[in-house]
């Protein structure tokens, strides 16, 4: 029997967090994981999307030049290279991270583990003691029924990874943070793309208006929608919708969330990340496993979420709706009329503060750089900075960032 301070299964960024802090600390810890460290987020989920998404941004933006007196000739793009660079982004990352386990003194075992009890791990027919365990298996594609995965027709966020070619049209049924980026990949490359939402808005997590700013951006590009139907039965070719419409897509994907893994609750056993069955976000894990192995507390009604692409969504706190009318205080500035916005020809959005008492409550923020800017604001919310304090700050010009001095203006 092997015995460590603590034994944690699950390589994701809940469990390689908590085992390099812990390890760093000076802890003995042992990290399971059957497949590759990273997790989801790295290897089929945040990482490769982003990087796909930043290529057929790139494919898109080189025919847009001719406005900005740069002209490009016969732009094209070539799938296999793309799904190679970002495969070539996934595998330095992955080295990292091993070197980060491996400075911190974290023994990796590259095998299936069972918890045994609040103490024991078996793994290979080896059994490991362990003084604390941590659990962090995270989720998987969430599917629904009459529409479950193949890996051909219907598929999922991790199959869509998998593609050898783009098709020429695609259904997608969802329009979180994976439906919305997908839909925006798979446009930015020329595919024909149709989301259908089941609620009255794509993006129904956001703020109303957040939401409908989206639905105008696609309409734009040309992306169909539909709200408040769903896929009532679905074959090779073929979908019928709630509302009786038929949609002969060549490929569907499902992206309606994700779940947690299925795991027997062992008491005395810590479970974190999406696996815990709260807020299924990267960075939320991280700081659940920051929080676990050094005390790091944070605020869990302040976790941003970020919705990638051109241009960015980003949000936090309060929504717009959710609060009584006469209750809070809102303002709401133009992208358009930033100075740097209108220098990138990146003035589609808005930035909207939402105030109570002179404190900033909510943030919902669709522009260029929008992750970045919502974090400035973050801060301010984490700390109850008085609105008129924040107004004192001299932001740079031209930025986007003025625009949220813009808006401070206006509490």
């Amino acid at each position: 029997m092997k015995k460590y301070d603590i034994g944690i299964i699950g390589a994701g960024p809940a469990g390689y967090t908590a085992a390099i802090s812990a390890g760093n600390s000076g802890k003995n810890v042992v990290l399971f994981e059957q497949d590759c460290v990273g997790g989801v987020c790295l290897n089929r989920g945040c990482i490769p999307t982003k990087s796909i998404l930043h290529s057929s941004e790139l494919y898109r933006q080189m025919s847009q030049y001719g406005s900005f007196g740069v002209y490009c000739e016969q732009v094209d793009y070539d799938w296999k290279s793309v799904v190679q660079n970002k495969n070539n982004i996934v595998e330095r990352l992955r080295k990292g991270l091993n070197l980060a386990m491996k400075n911190a003194k974290v023994e990796v075992v590259n095998s299936k583990a069972d918890i045994v009890d609040s103490n024991t791990i078996i793994a290979s027919g080896i059994e490991y003691n362990c003084d604390f365990i941590i659990c962090a298996t995270g989720s998987r594609p969430k599917p629904i029924k009459g529409m479950e995965f193949d890996g051909e027709f219907i598929l999922s966020s991790d199959d869509v990874l998998n593609l050898e070619n783009l098709p020429q049209n695609i259904l997608i049924v969802g329009s979180g943070a994976i439906g919305i980026e997908w839909a925006r990949i798979m446009s930015n490359f020329g595919v024909e793309v149709t989301v259908v939402e089941l609620a009255k808005n794509l993006l129904p997590l956001a703020d109303i208006e957040v939401s409908k700013r989206v639905e105008r951006i696609f309409k734009t590009e040309g992306i169909k929608y539909f709200t408040g139907v769903s896929v009532n039965k679905a074959q090779k070719g073929n979908a019928v919708l709630s509302d009786g419409q038929v949609l002969l897509p060549e490929k569907i994907l499902v992206a309606v969330g994700r779940e947690p893994n299925l795991v027997s609750k062992v008491e005395g056993v810590k479970y974190l990340g999406d696996v815990s069955g709260e807020i299924q976000l990267a960075h939320y894990a991280i700081r659940q496993a920051l929080a676990q192995t050094c005390s790091l507390e944070f605020d869990k009604n302040l976790i941003p979420s970020i919705v990638y692409g051109t241009p960015e969504i980003a949000w936090v706190g309060k929504r717009e709706q959710d609060l009584e009318l006469d209750s809070y205080q809102k303002s709401l500035v133009l992208v358009s009329s930033l100075g740097k916005a209108q220098c990138d020809g990146q003035t589609d959005g808005f930035i909207k503060l939402i105030t109570q008492d002179k404190k900033i409550v909510g943030a919902h923020i669709v522009s260029a750089q929008a992750s970045s800017l919502l974090q400035q604001v973050l801060i301010a919310m984490q700390f109850e900075v008085d609105s008129d304090m924040l107004k004192q700050v001299c932001f740079a010009h031209p930025t986007y960032s003025e625009g949220i001095f813009e808006a401070l203006l206006k509490c």
